[in-house]
């Protein structure tokens, strides 16, 4: 972590609003997440309890072929219980140098896709009322499809190519249900390519 980072989140810590953590412990860990405990106390005195999904970082990537294309994923999600089209993503791992690499890996692992390069789009908390999930967006640049898919033993996914167009209408029309894809093509679409120099 940055000085920066732990300068704010000190900062964070004095506000007004901020509630003390007397106790914290995993009451349920499984791949993917754990679930903590914690023991609080809220700014007016009182104490409670508070419970919340603790989640490695994850990278999420919007994939663009050499003629501007996007490569998308459909995938199987069994807590809505259907097909979900979105966007190569997943957690970041030990072995990756930097989230750069674990962009290029996610993109290569899911899709079989290989980028020029990637490049930082920006970073987001998605649900931190209840998990403190950090999903760091990519743009990656000059994807083909000159790699090999390796997915983990419980991921049933689909690849193909779409345009931004056909996108921007499933989104319209309610047909793209995925937030991360959702967020990372109104992100790209709002700032165009000059968002990779927002980050």
């Amino acid at each position: 972590m940055s000085d920066d980072a732990d300068s704010e989140d000190a900062d964070d810590a004095r506000d007004a609003l901020a509630w003390e953590t007397t106790d914290s412990d995993v009451a349920y860990d499984c791949p993917g997440f754990d679930v903590v405990h914690e023991d609080v106390v809220l700014p007016d005195g009182t104490e409670s309890d508070f419970d919340y999904l603790d989640e490695a970082p994850s990278v999420v990537v919007l994939p663009l072929t050499p003629q501007g294309d996007v490569v998308v994923i459909e995938e199987w999600r069994q807590a809505v219980k259907r097909v979900n089209r979105g966007l190569p993503a997943g957690g970041v791992e030990d072995a990756d140098a930097d989230l750069a690499d674990a962009a290029h890996r996610e993109l290569t692992e899911e899709t079989g896709y290989e980028a020029e390069r990637v490049k930082k789009l920006a970073s987001f908390e998605p649900t931190n009322g209840v998990a403190n999930a950090h999903h760091h967006y990519f743009v990656a640049y000059g994807c083909t499809p000159s790699g090999e898919q390796e997915l983990d033993f419980n991921e049933s996914i689909r690849v193909e190519e779409t345009t931004r167009d056909a996108l921007r209408g499933a989104l319209r029309r309610d047909d793209l249900r995925d937030g991360r894809a959702a967020l990372a093509l109104l992100y790209y679409e709002a700032f165009g390519p000059e968002a990779e120099f927002r980050a």
